[in-house]
């Protein structure tokens, strides 16, 4: 649930390097994947929440848009949280 995805954030954190660019069509992309496999063996217990935490403004937007466009049937979700100063 939530505190497991809080307990993941605050694992990783100390090892994260933030830089660019902001492109986040590639990891939407990979989600997508998982979730269509999921989808294509009929698991239907299965059930992705892809949460992307930046500091800036998404350089890829073209194909993000793309990317959230082509996921939208599969069994998955996607949340996108801004931090700092960026114009999100």
């Amino acid at each position: 649930g939530i505190q497991g995805i809080v307990d993941a954030y605050r694992q990783i954190l100390p090892q994260i390097r933030l830089y660019g660019p902001t492109n986040f069509s590639p990891i939407i992309n990979h989600v997508a994947r998982f979730a269509g496999h999921s989808l294509q063996q009929g698991t239907a217990a299965q059930y992705f929440i892809l949460l992307i935490i930046t500091d800036g403004e998404i350089t890829d937007l073209d194909q993000t848009r793309q990317a959230i466009v082509n996921a939208s049937k599969l069994p998955m979700s996607i949340i996108i949280v801004g931090v700092g100063e960026a114009d999100f």
